[in-house]
């Protein structure tokens, strides 16, 4: 009997509360996503488009109720990626004021069907609440807070990204910066080692004009004498010149010659001490070391090569060697009485050594 009496009452219990939760409602929630920083409302980006589909459709589903002032429309904005709390709210504000105007453009509601608040926090985004019979929600409560804290869940690891690709860009920069100081210092040490650097290991051009002296002809008692016009480090132009007159053995025996070489060089490497160059060499001569003596002409040409040792800011000592070709036409004579006889001319043509020379280098500016 008490088990049947339990019975009865759980029963009418039921049947009391079924009109009860069948009038139940339920909070729908729509959510639109807005880009960090920003405050425009992109209608097709990331799902705002399919929201905003099931908005209207859920709007025009109980427009009578809301324009009637029964069913508002709960508007709450949220904004949290700018640096302070007023910057924050003022975007949450703007954001819920376009999400409202285009439900106002789109399906006719009023201002005064909107409850709206802003929030300064957690994520970029806009949700539309609608507290809605129990059998048209879609969404119960669980799922929509779900939702919203899966979205912002989803906004905080965008928010973090975006930190975190910031932060590597700024470490790159920062990278990049140190980098080019530490060349500018590299350059800047090189520049001091070079400027300290001993006048030996430095490029030895700094001049235009040159007195040259070939110290062999003057062991030789054949003064030589010349000049030398550097164009540019790498480009030389030389001229030297030869003369002697001597006799003895009352005049029976004499030496004498004159010379002019001409002489184009190219000098090579960091240092350019060393030099190629092409000579040519034109003169005459008088030689009459035994009984028959030979007066003339010379001339020819060649190849020369070289190097220029650096003694001191003023002088360089200039190791020279040419090999060419030398055609000397003379006469041959001999002296009887004080008078030159001449006996016969011949031609001789060289190939070989031509110019040899320690040449001592006094540079002039």
């Amino acid at each position: 009997m008490t088990e049947l009496k339990k019975w009865i009452t759980t029963a009418l219990l039921t049947l009391l509360l079924l009109p009860a939760m069948a009038q139940q409602k339920a909070d729908t929630t729509y959510t639109f996503r807005f880009v960090p920083q920003k405050d425009m409302f992109y209608v097709p980006w990331n799902g705002n488009d399919m929201e905003l589909a099931r908005l209207l459709e859920c709007i025009e589903s109980n427009k009578t109720d809301i324009l009637d002032g029964k069913l508002p429309l709960y508007v709450d904005g949220y904004c949290n990626s700018l640096n302070g709390e007023k910057e924050n709210l003022a975007i949450a504000k703007i954001r819920s004021n376009r999400v409202k105007s285009e439900l106002i453009t789109r399906a006719g509601i009023k201002e005064e069907s909107f409850i709206t608040r802003n929030h300064p926090a957690e994520g970029d985004f806009v949700t539309v609440r609608l507290t809605v019979p129990a059998e048209e929600t879609t969404v119960s409560d669980v799922e929509a807070e779900a939702q919203r804290k899966a979205e912002a869940e989803r906004l905080a690891a965008e928010k973090r990204a975006e930190q975190e690709r910031l932060a590597e860009e700024q470490r790159k920069a920062e990278e990049a910066r140190l980098a080019a100081e530490k060349a500018e210092a590299e350059k800047a040490a090189q520049q001091n080692t070079l400027a300290d650097t001993p006048s030996e290991t430095k490029i030895t051009n700094d001049y235009h004009l040159s007195l040259r002296a070939n110290l062999l002809r003057w062991a030789t008692l054949t003064p030589d004498l010349g000049l030398e016009w550097r164009i540019c480090p790498s480009w030389g132009i030389a001229v030297n010149g030869s003369w002697t007159s001597w006799s003895w053995s009352d005049k029976d025996r004499r030496y004498a010659l004159w010379e002019v070489a001409p002489e184009v060089r190219y000098y090579m490497g960091e240092k350019k001490a060393w030099y190629l160059g092409a000579m040519f060499k034109a003169g005459q001569f008088n030689y009459k070391l035994s009984e028959t003596g030979k007066q003339g002409d010379l001339m020819g040409g060649g190849i020369t090569a070289g190097y220029q040792l650096r003694l001191n800011k003023a002088l360089d000592l200039d190791f020279n060697l040419g090999l060419g070709y030398l055609n000397a036409d003379y006469e041959k004579y001999e002296v009887i009485d004080g008078v030159r006889v001449r006996r016969g001319n011949e031609t001789k043509d060289w190939w070989g050594p031509i110019n040899a020379g320690v040449t001592l280098v006094w540079k002039l500016f």
